[in-house]
């Protein structure tokens, strides 16, 4: 009879190394770095903020814009108030998320800069 090789994960068997807390991630585990990803890798947080700040303005003006809309329309109009209304929701939280990625943005280069206390 022929012997079955050992193939036990080392990952996975009573003598692993624990993970650091800082290696995982929100959903599972972050993989480990393989060497071919670049170290000074940056999140394009010049382009989120120009962004944001395109975008938070014309929200901003949809919101009001469709708001005033669904309170000056009658009964019978075309498009009725309750699609302006959503339209108007709907473009106030994408105004409130534009708001909230500016802020985002705006901490962390200050804090790339060294100018956060």
């Amino acid at each position: 009879m022929e012997e079955v090789p050992d193939v036990r994960d080392p990952r996975t068997g009573p003598n692993r190394e624990p993970v650091s807390r800082a290696r995982s991630g929100t959903i599972g585990r972050r993989s480990p770095r393989t060497g071919t990803e670049p170290v000074t890798a940056r999140s394009p947080l010049r382009l989120r903020l120009l962004l944001a700040a395109v975008f938070l303005p014309l929200f901003l003006a949809g919101t009001v814009l469709f708001g005033t809309w669904a309170a000056r329309s009658d009964a019978g109009d075309s498009p009725g108030r309750g699609p302006l209304i959503l339209l108007a929701v709907v473009c106030g939280v994408l105004a409130l998320t534009a708001l909230l990625d500016l802020t985002v943005v705006l901490r962390r280069l200050r804090r790339e800069r060294g100018t956060a206390h």
